[in-house]
């Protein structure tokens, strides 16, 4: 396929657009945080690339070391988003974006490359069976179903920091966990923690702000991670509508 990218660095990061939510005037409290955390990711080897056009076509990643995710491994890259929406897709962008980061990979003689998986495809997760295609195998597992997907160049693998797989805290409250890796993310916690004002939920939104405490979560997590009554939800963004649904199926 014919078509032009564009990475992100630190000189032309104010003024291009970062594909999940496009404004064209007004800004968005969202987009400017997400903008915010990716002046500093950059500096440590974070990449993210997209499609030269007004379009939701990209792939995002990182050295395993510096990602925000409490996965280990030596010398690895590290998939937090590969995303291609509307019109793009079906175009081989998709794969264009990931050849890209696999050849990138090769290029600083890294090991490999992962991503957070699952038995059964999240929302808020690339698309793992897209990701098989291209050689990636489950490394590691969670007991309620969460994978860790490698495609490994030397034979090495990532795991799951010990950590990760507790998916257990010691708070009944709805705890959700997040960071600024995505521009939903301001949005969805604002509207959750307003909700549970308005309606008396116990509830603590903890903003996951340095590596160490990403590394260290007590549970997978990508940019975001939902407790309730101890036991770990999901890495999916929650709406107020889904979380009614917990609510009420945990009151039953």
């Amino acid at each position: 396929m014919c078509a032009d990218f564009v990475n992100l660095t630190p000189e032309n990061l104010a003024n291009e657009h970062l594909c999940c939510i496009i404004r064209s005037k007004k800004a968005h409290p969202g987009v400017e945080a997400k903008r915010r955390w990716l002046a500093e990711r950059l500096r440590e080897g974070h990449v993210f690339r997209k499609l030269d056009e007004k379009a939701t076509a990209f792939i995002e990643y990182a050295p395993l070391e510096t990602a925000w995710t409490p996965i280990t491994g030596d010398n690895y890259l590290y998939i937090y988003c590969l995303w291609v929406t509307g019109d793009c897709k079906g175009k081989g962008i998709g794969r264009s974006l990931m050849e890209y980061c696999l050849a990138d990979a090769r290029a600083q003689g890294k090991s490999g490359v992962c991503m957070l998986g699952a038995a059964k495809q999240k929302a808020w997760l690339s698309d793992q069976a897209f990701a098989r295609r291209f050689g990636f195998e489950t490394v590691d597992t969670t007991d309620d179903g969460y994978e860790l997907l490698a495609l490994s160049f030397d034979g090495s693998k990532p795991r799951f920091a010990p950590g990760a797989k507790r998916q257990q805290i010691d708070r009944p409250e709805l705890t959700v966990y997040y960071d600024m890796q995505c521009p939903f993310i301001l949005q969805k916690v604002e509207a959750l923690r307003q909700y549970c004002e308005a309606n008396a939920v116990p509830s603590d939104f903890i903003l996951v702000d340095t590596l160490e405490k990403a590394k260290a979560m007590p549970c997978v997590f990508n940019n975001w991670a939902v407790f309730y009554k101890g036991q770990f939800q999901s890495v999916n963004l929650m709406d107020v509508g889904t979380l009614e649904r917990l609510l009420k199926k945990s009151a039953n």
